[in-house]
């Protein structure tokens, strides 16, 4: 059975830091691509940042480049999302997701629809 479990998330003041960690089992971790996406209230879900468990190319978002860092320990299934210098505005309910690598490709062309494995979320809120 595929699961994604995410945690880490909380509340922090505006300008401080946080880790979500993903914990994956069930599938070949270094034949997926894992991505980080969020959805706030009222908002539509954007991709966040994703990493290829093939060849280690990531993606970031405009609105989190300089401050958002993927990373991965293949040794125990998990990816980190590290978050500094967090803003109000990244408030949300952050997913990470997974999808099966099976051709190469540039893992920051993919869309949300096509991951195939999503966990439940973990509230991240920032105050200002």
């Amino acid at each position: 059975e595929v699961q994604l479990v995410e945690s880490g998330g909380g509340l922090v003041q505006a300008g401080g830091s946080l880790r979500l960690s993903c914990a994956a089992s069930g599938f070949t971790f270094d034949a997926y691509g894992i991505g980080w996406f969020r959805q706030a209230p009222g908002k539509e879900r954007e991709g966040v940042s994703c990493i290829s468990m093939r060849d280690g190319d990531t993606y970031y978002a405009d609105s989190v480049k300089g401050r958002f860092t993927i990373s991965s320990d293949n040794a125990k299934n998990t990816v980190y999302l590290q978050m500094n210098s967090l803003k109000p505005e990244d408030t949300a309910v952050y997913y990470c997701a997974a999808v099966w690598l099976k051709i190469p490709v540039v893992i920051g062309t993919l869309t949300p629809n096509e991951y195939e494995y999503w966990g439940q979320g973990t509230q991240v809120t920032v105050s200002s």
